[in-house]
């Protein structure tokens, strides 16, 4: 069949399905009844031809094909979520930027300022800051809601272009009677955090994500409170670290550690000419700010 002919809705079950490996947890996350949507992956593996799980009494599995088809199908349907949230975003000519609090290596102002530089003298529309939640900036890109993020490397390049602009050095957060915290700098086999590696700054924001999980963390406030109850130890990009100075946290060097990557991220079909601007206001204010770091004190 033609692949135009797929029903949105259709691909949307789909997904569900998939991600739940059950048909009644999909169903209720689509508020729909269970027969009416095992009908509706039916018909969707006789349009297409294939089968797209294996169904067991207990167990529910993708086929090869319903692996590909759960790739493709999460761009299209974000694809198509994106253009929607974008069209009706047409009557606010603001640039949407979004980032973490504190996650921007302390280039926001600069970005901004630059930017609106080039606003001004262009008549680009504004630009409009959306502070956002843990590791959400890509997907709000990816549907529409924002045209641009700062955020850490790695993370979910869907859809998106993107480019490295600064390398921020990571330092551990120790609460104050930490063992460690008397010496002037801490290594990693000395800190011995599960999974972390030098030099891959993957396995840090999957021990983050490990740490967030274990105690239901939900912002960086609560991360820094379990720090200083002596309940864990984390790496934290160092510009991070340096706008939470705390009594009871004592932040130290970790040479080798990781380092966190900074980028700015922005649709993969973008022509935008403000984008662009936005993307060139970023990468310039991270060399001026690498630059002045390098010059020797007067």
């Amino acid at each position: 069949m033609d692949a135009s002919a797929v029903d949105s809705r259709l691909l949307r079950y789909f997904v569900a399905v998939a991600e739940e490996l059950n048909f009644t947890r999909a169903a209720e996350r689509l508020h729909i009844a269970t027969p009416p949507l095992s009908r509706a992956i039916r018909k969707l593996e006789a349009e297409l031809g294939v089968s797209l799980f294996h169904r067991t009494t207990h167990a529910v599995a993708l086929t090869p094909a319903g692996e590909v088809l759960l790739k493709g199908a999460r761009v299209a349907l974000d694809a198509l979520e994106a253009a929607v949230r974008r069209a009706q975003r047409t009557a606010d000519p603001r640039l949407v930027l979004t980032v973490k609090t504190d996650n921007d290596a302390g280039l926001l102002e600069a970005i901004l300022s630059r930017y609106a530089l080039y606003a001004s003298s262009t008549k680009a529309p504004p630009v409009h800051v959306r502070l956002s939640g843990w590791r959400e900036q890509a997907r709000l890109v990816r549907r529409g809601e924002a045209d641009a993020a700062l955020l850490y490397e790695p993370f979910d390049t869907t859809g998106l272009d993107h480019e490295t602009i600064t390398v921020d050095p990571c330092v551990v957060a120790l609460p104050a009677a930490h063992p460690l915290a008397p010496q002037p700098a801490v290594t990693l086999g000395e800190l011995d955090l599960p999974g972390v590696e030098a030099g891959r700054p993957e396995t840090f924001y999957k021990y983050l994500d490990t740490i967030a999980h274990e105690h239901r963390l939900q912002d960086l406030t609560q991360l820094l409170k379990r720090v200083e109850l002596g309940e864990l130890i984390t790496l934290l990009p160092a510009s991070v670290a340096s706008h939470y100075p705390r009594p009871g946290i004592a932040y130290r060097p970790v040479p080798g550690a990781p380092s966190a990557r900074l980028a700015i991220a922005w649709p993969k079909e973008s022509r935008s000419p403000a984008i662009a601007a936005l993307v060139r206001a970023a990468t310039t204010s991270a060399q001026a700010a690498n630059t002045a770091a390098e010059q020797p004190p007067a």
